[in-house]
């Protein structure tokens, strides 16, 4: 399935490109094999900004191996509201970033549904300011130039999914670690990251699905550049903010989903979720997160997905309610 990409923005004029999944078999003949897919997103922009993204998804002959990987280039302006949960629309500031992503997690099958393995990440970023004097001159701010990091972990999972791209049973439980050594300049990301997925999902009926999902990310460190940070918002978690509308070194969230498959090619989705950004300077603030979808199924044997959503944030005293609409493939989680 492969769809345009269009969309406009006051700071990157008019955007075009494409998006588009392949979903497959690593395995033809094992009726047991798990979907495997490739997503690219590439956008271009009048303003000369760019964004391309290759991620994969992959299962390999009798479900032995899960291998993860992204390969990113982005070249994009965003919004910079400052650290913490109580941060302001006024306070928005203007970023320029360039961005390089390497992204690799492979995972063997140690006993059946049981998988344990190790991940490289290396990343790059490099901002410029476009607005002076703005929120993002804060003495907190640690990294305003960028920097680079490269993190090596492991992780582990535990899978009995019935399906991988539509789940209507079983339970995905992930935990990953991760860490990365000076190997740069004194002032690039030096330390740790941790993330916690546990998602559960439990057919109501042969059409009701009941679907839920938790998740906390850390990155743990003396000095804490913003640019490694956890950010709150986004088409996945937390569905109806702006991703980065708060930032902080720890995120946590959860979220629920009634799944409703109206036709084999229609589905309904209503959801809600709650979650904040914390740390030590800043305490958590509970966040509520709620809407709904549609869902158009463009493959019934791999049950591949585009989603339609609509999401609510909370409404801060003097601000519009926050709320984002999302056109994505594949569901949240």
């Amino acid at each position: 399935m492969v769809l345009p990409a269009i969309g406009y923005a006051q700071e990157t004029g008019f955007e075009y490109g494409i998006a588009g999944t392949y979903d497959f078999y690593m395995d033809k003949e094992d009726l047991m094999s798990r979907t495997s897919n490739l997503t690219l997103i590439g956008t271009l922009t009048t303003k000369k900004q760019k964004n391309i993204k290759l991620t994969s998804d992959l299962w390999t002959k009798n479900n032995d191996y899960h291998i993860l990987s992204e390969l990113r280039y982005r070249d994009w302006p965003f919004n910079f509201y400052g650290l913490g949960n109580d941060t302001w629309k006024d306070d928005e500031d203007y970023l320029d970033q360039k961005l390089y992503r390497i992204k690799v997690d492979a995972e063997r099958k140690i006993i059946p549904n049981v998988y344990a393995g190790l991940n490289v990440t290396y990343e790059h970023f490099k901002f410029q300011d476009m607005e002076a004097g703005g929120v993002f001159e804060s003495p907190e701010v640690y990294g305003k130039d960028g920097g680079q990091y490269l993190a090596l972990g492991a992780s582990a999972l535990y899978d009995t999914r019935n399906f991988t791209n539509y789940t209507t049973k079983g339970l995905y439980a992930r935990i990953k670690y991760a860490y990365a050594p000076k190997f740069f300049a004194n002032d690039d990301f030096t330390g740790s990251q941790t993330e916690v997925d546990i998602r559960g999902f439990y057919p109501i009926s042969n059409k009701f699905t009941l679907a839920a999902q938790g998740l906390y990310r850390g990155t743990h460190s003396k000095n804490v550049p913003f640019y490694v940070m956890r950010d709150l918002g986004g088409d996945m978690t937390m569905r109806g903010y702006y991703l980065g509308r708060y930032k902080d070194k720890n995120y946590l969230t959860g979220q629920a989903e009634i799944r409703y498959r109206v036709h084999p090619r229609i589905g309904a989705t209503g959801f809600v979720g709650a979650g904040s950004t914390f740390s030590d300077e800043h305490k958590a603030r509970v966040l509520p997160s709620y809407g709904a979808g549609l869902r158009y199924f463009f493959s019934l044997e791999h049950n591949s997905s585009i989603r339609f959503d609509y999401s609510y944030g909370e409404k801060r005293p003097g601000e519009k309610r926050q709320s984002g609409f999302y056109l994505s493939i594949s569901e949240a989680f």
